[in-house]
């Protein structure tokens, strides 16, 4: 893919603000490159210019939030948090704080999840097996699973916890609510007080 060549940096914002909403509204087949030229207010044939599809648009944007969720995960991570529950809160407002900030990159990775297109399937796919690979490395590195009682499979209560933020998932797809998102977040919180309450010994 040719590299994204430099533009204006409002410019550049505006054509990946626009792509990322035009792309989460319309799903990978709908979604046209017209489309996302006019809601970025600039001419279709920019955006061909430096991506010349719009698959190469779309694993641009998949890579670039990607990276972003990353490197906020990296920042934000607190080696010295070894407790399972206290982790996942951790994690969890990491997340938020990056919505917060870029509220489009939630409502794409949300599309992205829930993508069938046959034309950029195997590309998700790979993009999901490294998103849960650096999931597990700052869910469990370090952290001490020896509280939990003996019949207790951690692994089990951490699916659990995918299951319930993929409901999430499943109801943010016709956009972003942030007070949703706050409003999940304190049951979370709140349900994992409770599972740390039932499930340590």
């Amino acid at each position: 893919m040719k590299a994204f060549i430099n533009p204006h940096a409002e410019k550049q914002e505006h054509i990946i603000n626009a792509a990322l909403n035009v792309f989460s509204r319309n799903g990978y087949r709908k979604a046209s490159m017209a489309d996302i030229a006019e809601e970025a207010g600039i001419a279709k044939g920019m955006i061909n210019y430096y991506f010349g599809s719009k698959k190469n648009l779309y694993l641009y944007l998949a890579e670039l939030c990607g990276k972003n969720m990353a490197e906020e995960m990296r920042n934000g991570f607190d080696p010295m948090v070894t407790d399972f529950f206290d982790n996942m809160k951790m994690m969890t407002g990491i997340k938020i704080a990056l919505i917060r900030e870029h509220p489009a990159i939630l409502t794409f990775l949300t599309s992205l999840y829930l993508e069938k297109a046959p034309e950029v399937k195997d590309n998700i796919q790979e993009f999901m097996a490294e998103g849960l690979r650096l999931r597990e490395q700052f869910m469990y590195q370090d952290v001490d699973i020896s509280r939990f009682e003996d019949d207790v499979d951690p692994k089990l209560i951490d699916k659990l916890l995918v299951w319930a933020a993929e409901g999430l998932t499943n109801n943010l797809r016709q956009g972003l609510d942030i007070e949703k998102i706050e409003a999940f977040t304190k049951e979370l919180y709140a349900c994992l007080d409770l599972m740390k309450k039932y499930f340590y010994k």
